[in-house]
């Protein structure tokens, strides 16, 4: 089990800024895979009947 030992100021503001990098990343992700999808079937694909 690791050493819980309080994290210095630095090494919080640099897991924020890693953690904030990964969600953008991950947001673009969902972003480019949706277009993608939305690209691939058509914008018609939103007018289908429910």
């Amino acid at each position: 089990m690791m050493d819980p030992r309080p994290l210095t100021p630095d090494e919080v503001r640099r897991r924020r800024k890693r953690s904030v990098a990964i969600a953008l990343v991950l947001a673009a992700l969902v972003a480019i895979f949706y277009a993608l999808t939305i690209a691939k079937l058509g914008p018609q694909v939103l007018n289908r009947p429910l």
